[in-house]
């Protein structure tokens, strides 16, 4: 079973400067890269082997001049934004990847355990100039935020406003479904009402009706050649005077009118 030994801390005290690309300026600044510690350790089988081929100064080949390129790459692919703030926080392990893939290759008995990179120094100038920017960027932030804040109250605001005007609309909608119900009852109510006046007006006539039929077939019952001569001789009776003609039958009746 393979073992591990000599675990060792490099500390590169300073890896000068490097060159990145400064978006504010729109050319390249300086960046001092400050200290880098490198832990690494050489694996038991093979520290023989590597000692032989790289001498005891096998760590200035694979760690020292190889991290001076690497943080010269990182550096010429990114912008100062991006080496001094928003990426900084990966170059720890984009360091140690970069170191241990080639020593994979060339130098295998190398294990790289970690590299810690202290925050790059840049010229006061451009510092201030972003301290500055952060400034802005912050009270932007803040302003937005506000903005933000403002929105969702005059949302909230709306919402409580729609939900008022749906609750009115319902209650709205909901009495006139009750007076609409109301009207249809009393509808039907002078609809039955005008339905059993109709019926009593129809039971009037029919029995009126009735009356007169029935009476009609009385008389015509009654109007016989007697009864109507009885009536012709009652109704000439009834006559206060009575005037005979030069000729009979001839005859004037005439009844005196009170």
């Amino acid at each position: 079973m393979a073992m591990s030994v000599m675990a060792i801390f490099y500390f590169i005290p300073d890896c000068g400067y490097s060159s990145v690309y400064n978006s504010l300026l729109s050319q390249c600044t300086p960046l001092h890269t400050g200290k880098i510690e490198v832990v690494n350790r050489l694996k038991e089988e093979l520290v023989y082997a590597t000692i032989k081929n790289y001498t005891i100064q096998y760590d200035q080949t694979w760690i020292f001049d190889k991290i001076h390129h690497e943080i010269n790459q990182f550096c010429s692919a990114q912008t100062l934004q991006e080496v001094y703030i928003t990426l900084f926080d990966t170059l720890d392990e984009r360091l140690a990847q970069a170191l241990q893939k080639v020593c994979n290759v060339w130098a295998p008995a190398i294990e790289i355990l970690a590299v810690r990179v202290t925050k790059p120094r840049i010229p006061e100038q451009i510092k201030r100039n972003y301290e500055a920017m952060e400034g802005e960027k912050t009270k932007l932030l803040i302003a937005t935020e506000a903005q933000k804040v403002v929105e969702m109250e005059a949302e909230t605001d709306k919402k409580k406003a729609t939900i008022e005007a749906e609750k009115k609309r319902l209650v709205s909608e909901i009495e006139m479904k009750r007076m609409i119900m109301e009207k249809e009852a009393e509808s039907k109510v002078s609809e039955l009402e005008d339905k059993i006046q109709s019926a009593h007006s129809r039971a009037r006539t029919d029995a009126s009706f009735y009356s007169a039929v029935k009476e009609a077939e009385g008389n015509e019952k009654r109007l016989t050649d007697s009864f109507i001569e009885y009536q012709r001789i009652k109704s000439v009776a009834n006559n206060s005077k009575i005037y005979f003609g030069e000729r009979i039958p001839n005859m004037l009746l005439s009844r005196d009118v009170n």
